[in-house]
């Protein structure tokens, strides 16, 4: 491809919307451009690098033994009724009638639409196991898209999703998944960290997300330097580290006039945050149900949702918690509460501390809670944070930071039982299948490249997701030798597979020199009359400053060898 037929133009200057280094450079770089917010549209050159990011994908979910089908983006509102996720979904589905008032949705993913379809399809044992895939456009409507790529309203996501006839069989599924992205994103050039997560809005009892890490990420990953267990902050856990305080006397009431929150306390006591007990009131399902955890910690609601196996967890309202507690917002405390009471199971044998005492403007001092509140039992329920202990070896662990890539989920018979996919057994009996889920965001995984590949001229491709291989840069486009021996390397080069991009413009050799380097192209190879008459053509990695004179006659050949030394490193 000649520069000059390309439509491509570079900018000198960040993008004023762009806030993370990867979205300036695509902007930048030519890649996208923005249609409006969490909207964008792929140019030619970020298509091509989107496209062999997709290629990988589909060719490691062959490998897998997946099978390639395509569902529809616009999907009936009724199949998400039955699985009772377009209430969970909320705000960010995209809703809409069709002109005969039927609701339909924007697909957000697809487990409803392939549950549906595989009940239909699989009748027999003999069927199973049975694993499909797709890379399709999926919508959300994002409260604030930002990032370009990674909270777009509209992106390319490849979603896979298996079918077993035992949980056993349907582990096996999930390893040969998770077996398959973890050579994604090696031969995508990404330092991508398998992590535990949270399953979220998707269900399921157990899940991985795959993370790059970076300091841009939007997610939280604990991580413990000595055994190397790791999870995302929503999923993560501590060690069991119970108080074991010494006897404290009876609890006594203090007036604590607008003193509502910790740091209120804090200073009228003055003592630290973590002698007080945070007593947080919730709806689940409706129901009201309190949450204690240490006044410097903050609750993990996810896991507090999952402690109790909630369809919808909604702190109270001050109306709610005034009912319930007897007490204005902010004088809450687990003394004389009737309902439910959880605590964080740092708070196991927790004495002396204060808390709310259900009573506007007072708290109480000297609260056991094991004596003076009836706890229901005590979990792990804060967030996560650096310098907390391992759960694993008991080692202090530390955040990092990271940008989601992949996610896969063991769904069990979440969806199956609700969309009745069954299947009869070799005693010909009727059981469920059992699901797995598997999504990769194939434009997300694309910025997240040029997010934790890059240097300050710009981008630096691994040469598998490159737009092209080989940047050919024609330093004298008047000068027929010249423009002789670039059109033969370019001839040369795509003959033996190599995608080649000959800037030909009618620019000066610094613009072309800034240009190779802001677009990243592994190799760059520079044609002109001044290294000619020195005996050859320059080669030089994007990630190398060394350059290498080669003889007219052997360049073809060196660059091959590099782009394949290049590759091999991607896939030792």
């Amino acid at each position: 491809m000649r520069w000059s037929r390309l439509l491509l133009a570079t900018l000198r200057d960040d993008p004023q919307e762009a806030e993370i280094v990867s979205h300036k450079l695509m902007v930048r770089a030519g890649l996208i451009r923005k249609l409006s917010g969490g909207l964008y549209t792929f140019m030619p050159l970020g298509l091509r690098a989107l496209h062999k990011v997709s290629n990988i994908v589909r060719e490691e979910m062959d490998r897998a033994g997946a099978q390639e089908i395509l569902m529809p983006a616009l999907q009936p509102a009724e199949l998400w009724e039955r699985s009772g996720r377009l209430a969970t979904m909320g705000p960010g589905m995209f809703r809409l009638k069709d002109r005969a008032e039927r609701l339909m949705t924007l697909g957000p993913t697809h487990e409803e639409v392939v549950t549906d379809l595989l009940a239909g399809e699989v009748s027999s044992y003999r069927q199973l196991p049975c694993t499909v895939y797709q890379i399709q456009t999926k919508f959300r409507d994002e409260i604030r898209p930002r990032f370009g790529l990674m909270r777009a309203k509209e992106f390319i996501m490849k979603d896979a999703y298996s079918f077993d006839t035992s949980l056993e069989a349907a582990d096996a599924s999930y390893q040969a998944m998770f077996d398959a992205y973890v050579r994604i994103f090696q031969r995508c050039g990404l330092d991508a960290r398998p992590v535990e997560a949270d399953t979220g809005d998707i269900g399921g009892k157990w899940s991985h997300e795959f993370m790059v890490l970076a300091d841009s990420g939007e997610d939280g990953i604990i991580d413990c330097p000595a055994c190397g267990y790791a999870a995302n902050q929503e999923r993560a856990e501590h060690a069991d580290t119970p108080a074991n305080d010494p006897e404290c006397p009876s609890p006594l009431a203090v007036d604590t006039p607008d003193a509502r929150t910790i740091d209120d306390l804090t200073a009228l006591f003055g003592c630290p945050a973590d002698r007080f007990i945070k007593t947080l009131i919730y709806l689940a399902d409706g129901k009201p149900v309190a949450a204690l955890v240490p006044g410097d910690r903050d609750l993990n609601e996810n896991k507090f949702k999952r402690l109790l196996n909630a369809k919808q967890l909604v702190m109270a309202d001050d109306t709610t918690i005034e009912k319930v507690t007897g007490a204005p917002t902010g004088f809450s405390g687990p003394v004389g509460l009737t309902i439910p009471i959880y605590a964080d199971r740092t708070l196991h044998g927790a004495t002396d501390r204060t808390t709310g005492a259900n009573k506007a403007d007072t708290h109480l001092t000297h609260v056991s809670l094991e004596r003076d509140a009836s706890v229901t039992a005590f979990e792990d329920l804060v967030i996560v944070g650096s310098g907390d202990a391992c759960p694993r070896c008991g080692k202090p662990m530390q955040i990092k930071r990271g940008i989601e890539v992949g996610h896969v989920f063991k769904l069990g018979t979440k969806y199956t039982e609700s969309f009745d996919a069954t299947y009869l057994n070799d005693k010909g009996q009727s059981e469920l299948m059992v699901m797995g889920c598997y999504g990769i965001g194939v434009t997300r995984t694309l910025q997240a490249v040029v997010e934790q590949s890059h240097d300050a001229d710009g981008i630096i491709w691994p040469i598998s997701v490159a737009p092209y291989a080989v940047s050919l840069l024609l330093l004298d486009p008047k000068d027929p030798a010249v423009c002789a021996v670039v059109d033969d390397l370019e001839q040369t080069l795509a003959a033996r597979g190599l995608d080649v991009l000959v800037d030909d413009r009618e620019e000066r050799p610094g613009v072309k020199f800034k240009d190779a380097d802001l677009i990243g192209s592994p190799i760059r190879v520079v044609v002109g009359a001044k290294g000619l008459a020195k005996g050859g053509v320059e080669i030089k990695l994007r990630t190398s400053k060394e350059v290498t004179l080669v003889p007219v006659e052997q360049a073809a050949d060196a660059i091959a060898a590099q782009a394949t030394a290049l590759t091999e490193a991607l896939c030792p």
